[in-house]
């Protein structure tokens, strides 16, 4: 086994110093904008200079965060940040969106790229088509398992990173828009609201419109520190803590759990737990316990254990710990006048120091004081790797301890100097391609995605462009309608799932299908043969991505709800792009079921209801039962455009059917037909918008 590199958050400058002291082996964090936690303190282009030169100083990494989706007004700015990383010497981006992944393999394709968590690789063929892209490392979504995990690393050409510590969303990373839709500030763009941490009650027997008091959506945080062995073991190559909102305190003690586990040590589980958690931690993913057991909140008590325990971890990281092996050479003495110290490094580096004082003759051997003298490195990143001495006539001599202090301070300072220097990435030219707007005001054209085939109203099937079912129900499908059906594939794929699609896949290409909607971009993988069109879970929301998309053989696209029509008009890559026009819209998919807090598996309907705290309820669905499937929460309210589709500046407008009635589907497909106001409440979404 070799130890993984140790990840720690750096959200600030005091953070970042912290991480460092403690023995982190790279850190990440965010350059101001396009990072998925903006409001982190994050880092100015000087700024990260600054905190490149003191990490590689000390043999840290730095991975800088662009992981948020981008639209088109702002990919020059990005194309920006990008230069900017580049220029302050860091060692990779972590990237979400095509465009930005394009972007720095455009400008400076020295910089390593790593597939950001945000777009819910899970899958060895995920790992695959990343490497494939051009990515250097996957960072996996947190809700695998350890089998999964192993099965990832053994399949994917490049790198893989886990998480093993910190905060658990509720919803698979990439896939929530719960904060963007309820409170306006988008999780995906870097500035969730945390609502899943308010109340969203399962319990039975609420009255109508009662407020929901339990916090059936909150994880407690994720602890794989025990397990670390064992990822170690799996081949994971780089284990990630989360947390570039906490505090130096917490990235400091979870820092050294983890360097002590990977060394096979004890370490302070209580120190770990005191100073963060929420009701303790979970590890119920990693072992397969996707149970009500996952679930926690962050008490009074918890809170009052992290104001104990901060001192305690403030004191791990007042000194650096000694990392950086240093390498002396002696030479010089009485009969030279003097004494010359070089100091080297592993990667290169020496420099040179001299003595101010003559030495005078020794009466002893003074080579074991200098040892001692040239070994007190406390207090700077260095450990002393050995010293070769060579004396001239009449030996070193001696000097007083003072003057050899002197000498060690010197030449370590300048090292550490001359390690500090930034390395730029050498940056090509580029032009910001021009795209070219859609059309506003012309209607487009109608599909409809239903959950299953008796949902779809015979007569709408055959005035509807497009048919859209899960690939679940292709079977059920009548021929006639197969010619305009695409088959929808799961934005998420657990346990066996993939392989069991991608079989489906095979024995339906000849079945007359349309094509398929991918939604995940493992999905390229495994679809040879079959038309592609692209889905939600593909988050597309600007021109360079939807074109990147469009290359991978996409054939048309959904761009991502959130998109304001302004920012949809831009998106025009020369395939049609389509937007949703009704649907109450998934607000949230998770592994992890809300509904455990209440029931068990076995005794579950297929689904339920959530109460928020204003007495609101929230559909949940369920693919299947267990740690297999995945539950989809939905918004109350539906999304409606019907009277205002000539202002969807797309090609093909989307009603998607979720757990409404035939008898429904089909009053609203009269609507929409017929451009007719809605008949109930409904909400315009982000639609219009600023973003």
């Amino acid at each position: 086994m070799s130890r993984p590199e140790i990840l720690a958050p750096a959200g600030n400058r005091e953070m970042l110093g912290a991480a460092v002291f403690s023995g982190a082996d790279a850190v990440y964090l965010g350059l101001t904008g396009f990072n998925a936690r903006r409001t982190a303190g994050n880092f100015t282009p000087d700024e990260l200079r600054e905190a490149v030169a003191f990490c590689h100083a000390r043999g840290v990494k730095v991975h800088v965060t662009l992981n948020t989706l981008v639209y088109d007004r702002e990919l020059s700015g990005l194309a920006d940040a990008v230069r900017a990383v580049a220029a302050a010497g860091a060692d990779a981006v972590i990237a979400d969106d095509l465009a930005t992944a394009q972007l720095v393999k455009s400008i400076a394709p020295t910089l390593h790229l790593h597939g950001s968590t945000q777009m819910s690789v899970h899958t060895p063929e995920g790992a695959k088509e990343l490497a494939a892209l051009g990515y250097d490392r996957v960072i996996l979504a947190r809700e695998l398992s350890l089998e999964e995990i192993r099965a990832v690393c053994e399949a994917s050409p490049i790198e893989v990173e886990v998480f093993v510590h910190g905060a658990l969303c509720m919803s698979v990373s990439g896939q929530c828009m719960m904060s963007a839709f309820l409170g306006g500030r988008s999780g995906n763009r870097g500035a969730c609201a945390g609502p899943c941490r308010l109340p969203f009650d399962a319990s039975a027997g609420l009255k109508p419109g009662q407020p929901g008091r339990a916090c059936h959506l909150s994880l407690k945080d994720m602890d794989y520190i025990p397990h670390l062995r064992e990822l170690m073991d799996a081949g994971v190559a780089s284990v990630k803590i989360e947390g570039r909102l906490r505090t130096p305190e917490y990235a400091a003690a979870v820092v050294t759990a983890c360097r002590a586990v990977c060394a096979g040590q004890p370490y302070d589980e209580k120190l770990v737990r005191d100073i963060f958690s929420r009701s303790g931690f979970t590890d119920g993913y990693l072992t397969n316990r996707n149970d009500g057991k996952m679930f926690g909140v962050r008490t009074e008590a918890d809170a009052a254990a992290t104001r104990a325990a901060t001192p305690k971890a403030r004191e791990l990281f007042r000194r650096e710990l000694q990392r950086v092996p240093v390498h002396y050479e002696l030479s010089g003495g009485v009969e030279d006048g003097g004494v010359k110290l070089t100091a080297r490094d592993d990667d290169g580096h020496r420099v040179s120091v001299y003595s101010a004082d003559e030495p005078q003759p020794a009466q002893k051997d003074p080579l074991p004081g200098i040892e001692r003298a040239l070994g007190k490195t406390g207090g700077t990143p260095f450990v002393m790797d050995g010293l070769a001495a060579a004396s001239g006539e009449g030996g070193f001599g001696f000097l007083p301890g003072a003057a050899w202090n002197e000498l060690r301070r010197e030449a370590l300072d300048k090292l550490l100097e001359k390690r500090s220097e930034v390395t730029p990435h050498a940056v090509q030219a580029f032009e910001m391609p021009t795209y070219p707007a859609h059309t506003v005001g012309q209607l487009p054209a109608l599909a409809a995605r239903f959950a299953n085939a008796a949902q779809c109203p015979a007569e709408a099937a055959e005035k509807l462009q497009y048919l859209i079912f899960p690939i679940t129900e292709a079977e059920s499908i009548p021929e006639a309608w197969r010619g305009k059906t695409l088959l929808e594939l799961p934005r998420v794929m657990f346990g066996r799932l993939e392989q069991k699609t991608a079989a489906r896949l095979d024995a339906l290409q000849d079945a007359g299908f349309a094509g398929t909607v991918v939604n995940n971009p493992a999905q390229l993988r495994y679809t040879d043969g079959w038309t592609l069109y692209g889905g939600l879970g593909l988050n597309v929301t600007n021109p360079m991505s939807a074109a990147r998309y469009a290359s991978l053989g996409v054939q048309g696209m959904l761009l991502q709800p959130e998109t304001a029509l302004t920012a949809m008009q831009a998106v025009a890559p020369g395939v049609p792009t389509a937007a949703l026009c009704y649907g109450h819209l998934p607000l949230m998919l998770t592994r992890a079921c809300p509904l455990r807090n209440v029931r068990d598996c076995g005794k579950c309907p297929g689904g339920g209801t959530l109460r928020d705290r204003k007495g609101r309820d929230f559909t949940v669905t369920c693919s299947a039962p267990g740690g297999a499937g995945v539950r989809t929460v939905f918004n109350p309210v539906p999304l409606y455009m019907g009277e205002r589709l000539r202002e969807l500046p797309v090609d093909v407008a989307v009603a998607a059917f979720t757990t409404e009635t035939p008898a429904r589907v089909s009053q609203i497909l009269d609507l929409l037909f017929n451009a007719q106001p809605f008949d109930s409440e409904f909400t315009r979404g982000l639609y219009y918008t600023n973003n």
